[in-house]
């Protein structure tokens, strides 16, 4: 059941997964990306393996508070906010839920979120897992087939914006497993009725834009990291990841042949492996 919650000056909607007993886990999705884009059926994996499992939605998207009044962030001018804003909200997120602190496992922009909420909030970070991110917006350019893809027109209804959906994932997405363009166009379709919001969209990216290359300051962040990441992603291409897990004091890297810029279900059981390796090493 999908909660609401003030939480940083905005409304902050979220759910969870398994009992309030297990580890503490958020997780933070990326540019444009709602909650929902974490399938049910990795979240049900990661809390039988126990964790209490929390999934929400950034500013700007799905059900949580949207700037509308900041319209598309122009050339030139301030961003309506900076990661640190997304951290912040992120943290202000565990406050409600009564954690002081919690394990990160943030994807793309939720990566670079959950790296920012490390260095701004060490305290709060048991552990960190990086997924398809970068530290920061120049170190690892999309290809231009992926550029492209990303900048195509605005869908004009519900129907054009599922299709729409599956050429984006048919150039982003993992070469190396099946498209499920039926679930594609199933999450896109509950996306745009949930929120259709280009220009949040737009100003989530001015944010990135804006919060520059963390990676000095991630040479100062000691919690246990974990970095995952597609050999074949086309958005955020490897190096990004091995950028990250060079810059964090040891980090461990790992990387999947054929996976690209998303979270293929072949991969869930190693993905949950690996993560709940790392969180069973510490205790809260």
């Amino acid at each position: 059941m999908i909660k609401r919650v003030a939480a940083n000056g905005i409304d902050i909607a979220y759910d969870s997964f398994g009992p309030p007993s297990g580890r503490p886990l958020l997780l933070i999705m990326g540019l444009g990306a709602q909650l929902i884009q974490w399938d049910e059926g990795l979240c049900e994996l990661l809390a039988e393996q126990g964790h209490h499992v929390v999934r929400f939605d950034n500013r700007d998207v799905g059900l949580s508070t949207h700037f509308h009044d900041h319209g598309v962030p122009e050339a030139g001018t301030p961003a309506p906010y900076t990661l640190n804003d997304l951290a912040d909200d992120t943290v202000a997120l565990m406050d409600v839920l009564g954690w002081t602190a919690a394990h990160l496992v943030g994807a793309s922009m939720g990566g670079m979120v959950a790296q920012t909420l490390a260095i701004r909030h060490p305290k709060r970070v048991l552990t960190l897992t990086s997924i398809m991110s970068t530290t920061g917006p120049s170190v690892a350019p999309p290809t231009e087939a992926a550029m492209a893809v990303m900048a195509g027109q605005l869908p004009e209804d519900r129907d054009t914006a599922a299709e729409q959906a599956v050429t984006t994932w048919s150039v982003i997405g993992s070469p190396g497993y099946e498209l499920d363009r039926d679930r594609i166009r199933q999450l896109a379709g509950q996306a745009y009725d949930r929120s259709f919001d280009p220009a949040g969209v737009a100003r989530q990216m001015a944010a990135i834009v804006a919060s520059g290359d963390r990676t000095e300051a991630l040479a100062h962040v000691r919690v246990p990291t974990l970095v995952l990441h597609g050999e074949d992603d086309p958005l955020i291409p490897v190096v990004g990841g091995q950028a990250t897990a060079a810059a964090i004091p040891g980090a461990r890297l790992v990387t999947y042949p054929g996976m690209g810029h998303d979270l293929p279900r072949e991969l869930w059981p190693e993905f949950v492996a690996e993560i709940t390796k790392l969180t069973d090493s510490i205790q809260a």
